[in-house]
């Protein structure tokens, strides 16, 4: 259970799109938006991993066209969003829109991350701790990774809301939204490896 959760904090905390995203949303609009995207996140997640834990994911992704579509529109979509990080200007807008996404908007972008995927099929297919019974081994890692999920996400998006408050450089400012914009393509290029 212990090796679970370690490997949970360490899989979650590392960039990807999900956490770079609420940083962005948190820098770009604010708390009260970033609460709300955050919580289109977890739907999502939640979303994602119960696709996974019952086989749906597994079914929909066994056709290779299928998966092939599905990872293509999905890598499209990230990309757009690692290029408008990247070139958000001398502001830390990660994500420059009119409106700013709400809950609808994390749960898209969650089930759209190929990162989600390929970190919830290693997590909830192994770390195996209660061979005895499936489905109390799936609650108890449901609980675990809640648990471990929310208070990450919440500090990315306290990190990007403070980042916005700093009084830094055009220069630093686009370096950040570089090397953002670079992690994230590097964590949907090794999750979409993953699945293909």
């Amino acid at each position: 259970m212990f090796t679970f959760a370690a490997a949970v904090f360490f899989l979650i905390i590392t960039p990807g799109p999900g956490v770079l995203s609420t940083a962005g949303v948190g820098a770009s609009f604010g708390r009260r938006t970033g609460l709300r995207y955050v919580l289109g996140l977890f739907l999502g997640t939640n979303l994602v991993a119960a696709a996974v834990v019952s086989g749906l994911a597994a079914l929909i992704l066994a056709d290779p066209r299928l998966r092939t579509l599905l990872f293509t529109v999905s890598f499209a979509y990230l990309v757009y969003l690692a290029f408008r990080i990247a070139f958000a200007g001398s502001k830390l807008a990660f994500i420059e829109r009119a409106t700013p996404p709400g809950v609808s908007g994390g749960v898209l972008l969650q089930i759209m991350n190929p990162k989600a995927y390929a970190v919830n099929t290693a997590l909830y297919t192994g770390f195996g701790f209660m061979p005895a019974s499936y489905w109390a081994e799936m609650l108890a890692k449901f609980m675990i990774m809640n648990a471990i999920w929310i208070p990450i996400h919440l500090l990315w998006l306290w990190a990007g809301i403070k980042v916005h408050q700093l009084n830094l450089t055009h220069r630093t400012h686009s370096l950040i939204n570089r090397a953002m914009a670079l992690s994230m393509l590097l964590v949907v290029l090794l999750a979409g490896s993953e699945l293909l």
